[in-house]
């Protein structure tokens, strides 16, 4: 294989507009081509970006519109069942440590600003372009679409989340996404009778689910929870809980969760969780897996965003030094695969800690402040990582 000079990715979510704007920086023209027939700004519910994930923006020039759309997040502060704070995060020091600092922001909001920043930047974004086969055999990957159109590229990097299509056609043997055995829901509301979080994200270990919520600057309650369930729910039809059995589901449960969940005035989507088995390879021939369609996680590390920004600019960096494809696919993975496995790992434990029995919860209660203090250190060195672009073939 030589030198790639066009590349099509397929999906356009979190990853996909931030690779593109990666790519162009190493002379890789790319085309997103998404399934959907129009954006869908208004899907998911909201996210922390850490510091991590948004030094990569900054460094390709898309950091300014996130800010806008979102707002930082102070710290986190815990609490057990009887409503006692049991420790806390302070995320004071990040601007000095990082020369970021972590930010919440809806998905929907975050999802537009990286999509209109890429096409400001030169990317094309083509929608309504599902994905039903692949042609890797003559000169260039050739990509068939639902239509009947077709796109062909030097390389093609599948970007299209956990039940990724590219992953299916190019490792049909590959594992398929584990069930977490856990759920997640999550909402905004207006309640103006509860005390503001002051920035800091407020994390509830209740007696049958773990509860979130921080205030926005407009006073709105962001909120999320996630809940034990042994079986995986069907979604077919999508199924959704209402401010009742929200209610129902945390009853005993300190304040404010109650008036938080009483404030909820539309359905609310039940999310089942899974993350990702460790894949045998991530890539084939012209095309690669990157973010959740190679290494999905859960949301328990905070980490899933910020890891497919980190695989962007990584991957673009090697093909931009790599005498051919194969040699920067095979360089990509090898500098990434142990870290993100890695997060999936932490993300699946800490998952799995927010519902300990009897004695794990005195531990916890007591012992606290010393998992955040260790905890600390372990945040350094996710959040502190950069892109070593020394050396690397990389313009700006």
């Amino acid at each position: 294989m030589n030198r790639p000079r066009r590349a099509l990715i397929v999906g356009c979510g979190i990853a996909a507009p931030v690779l593109a704007v990666a790519l162009r920086r190493v002379g890789i023209a790319a085309t997103i081509a998404e399934a959907d027939p129009q954006p869908r700004d208004d899907a998911g519910v909201f996210l922390a970006l850490a510091p991590n994930g948004l030094n990569v923006l900054k460094t390709l020039g898309m950091l300014e519109p996130v800010h806008g759309a979102g707002f930082p997040l102070a710290g986190m502060a815990f609490f057990n069942e009887r409503g006692r704070r049991i420790g806390s995060i302070d995320f004071g020091d990040q601007q000095r440590l990082y020369g970021v600092e972590s930010v919440v922001i809806r998905r929907g909001d975050l999802l537009r600003a990286l999509r209109q920043s890429a096409v400001r930047q030169g990317v094309t974004i083509e929608f309504g372009r599902t994905l039903i086969d692949l042609d890797d055999a003559g000169a260039q990957v050739t990509a068939h679409f639902a239509d009947g159109s077709q796109a062909q590229a030097d390389l093609l990097i599948g970007c299209d989340g956990i039940r990724s299509r590219t992953r299916r056609l190019v490792f049909p043997e590959a594992p398929v996404p584990a069930y977490t055995g856990l759920v997640g829901r999550g909402g905004f509301v207006r309640a103006t009778d509860i005390p503001p979080t002051g920035g800091f994200m407020h994390m509830t270990y209740g007696r049958q689910t773990f509860f979130g919520h921080i205030t926005a600057p407009d006073g709105t309650i962001w909120w999320f929870d996630t809940v034990a369930q042994a079986q995986v729910p069907d979604r077919r039809p999508a199924r959704t809980v209402d401010s009742r059995a929200l209610l129902d589901a945390h009853r005993g449960e300190p304040a404010p969760i109650s008036t938080i969940l009483s404030a909820v005035s539309q359905p609310v989507d039940h999310i089942p969780i899974f993350d990702m088995p460790s894949l045998p390879a991530w890539h084939r021939g012209r095309v690669c897996l990157l973010g959740d369609a190679a290494h999905a996680t859960s949301p328990h590390a905070g980490q899933g965003a910020s890891m497919a920004m980190e695989d962007s600019v990584v991957l673009a960096s090697c093909l931009g030094r790599a005498d051919d494809t194969s040699a920067g696919f095979a360089s990509y993975e090898g500098r990434r695969r142990e870290r993100v496995e890695y997060l999936v790992r932490e993300a699946r434990r800490n998952g799995a800690q927010k519902f300990p029995g009897p004695v794990g919860k005195a531990v916890r209660d007591l012992l606290m402040p010393l998992f955040l203090r260790l905890g600390a250190r372990a945040l350094r060195a996710t959040y502190g990582w950069r892109m070593d672009f020394e050396g690397d073939a990389w313009a700006g």
